[in-house]
């Protein structure tokens, strides 16, 4: 890489971190790691990174809670790395905010890849280029390039996924895509996980811009078919 990207490894077992530092550099990254989750919003706040691998057992504070309070203010993407492999604790992860997950004992490949795969998307998202700088529907307006998303005049915070969802869904108001379709678009093909992960995805842009999210009227499920964005 010409621009070595950086990576904040949270990790308490040192042998882990070790290894995720190891194959993370030898793939041309620079790395920072952490023990606990103690003082990583100090340290977010004094340096920047590119991603974050945030394990979720984690001395003083765990990588939920921890994942949750990024999410509030920055939008890089976080790969959860934990034991936990239960299909609840992923989906509470990305309920959390995460962007992907990857469970222990993993191969390291694995681990670059998803890291370059998350780089990847989020760049070429930040970068892409809008005819029209804010969309209106309702009472809901998103300001495009500063990736911003306002209910009412108040502004409500979304991670990178959630964002590009929405947007990708607004800028094609009336259509129904398939959670494969969506999939595709916002996570692409080199991402590793599955369509399970747009209705998760979904179900959080609604918590937020819906006035009744058990009733959603602005992004609307097509039994059988996928979702619709009514503008």
């Amino acid at each position: 890489m010409s621009n070595k990207y950086r990576i904040l490894i949270v990790e308490d077992d040192k042998d882990i971190s070790m290894i995720e530092q190891a194959y993370l550099e030898n793939s041309g990254y620079d790395t920072h790691i952490e023990s606990d989750g103690k003082n990583i919003m100090q340290l977010l706040r004094t340096e920047k990174f590119d991603l974050i691998l945030l394990d979720v057992m984690l001395p003083f504070k765990n990588g939920f809670e921890l994942c949750s309070e990024i999410r509030k203010l920055y939008s890089m993407p976080v790969i959860m790395v934990t034991a936990k492999s239960a299909s609840f604790d992923k989906v509470y992860g990305f309920n959390m905010g995460a962007d992907d997950y990857l469970t222990k004992p993993f191969d390291p490949a694995e681990l670059v890849a998803r890291v370059g795969a998350n780089i990847r998307q989020f760049k070429r998202v930040s970068s892409r280029e809008e005819q029209s700088k804010e969309i209106i529907i309702g009472n809901i307006r998103i300001v495009k390039d500063a990736k911003k998303v306002f209910k009412n005049g108040e502004e409500i915070k979304f991670p990178n996924r959630e964002f590009d969802l929405l947007l990708f869904l607004a800028v094609n108001p009336d259509i129904v895509f398939t959670k494969e379709h969506l999939f595709e678009k916002i996570w692409g093909y080199d991402y590793m996980s599955d369509s399970a992960t747009v209705m998760v995805h979904i179900n959080r842009i609604r918590e937020k811009i819906e006035d009744d999210f058990k009733n959603p009227q602005i992004i609307e499920t097509i039994r059988g078919a996928g979702y619709r964005l009514n503008k």
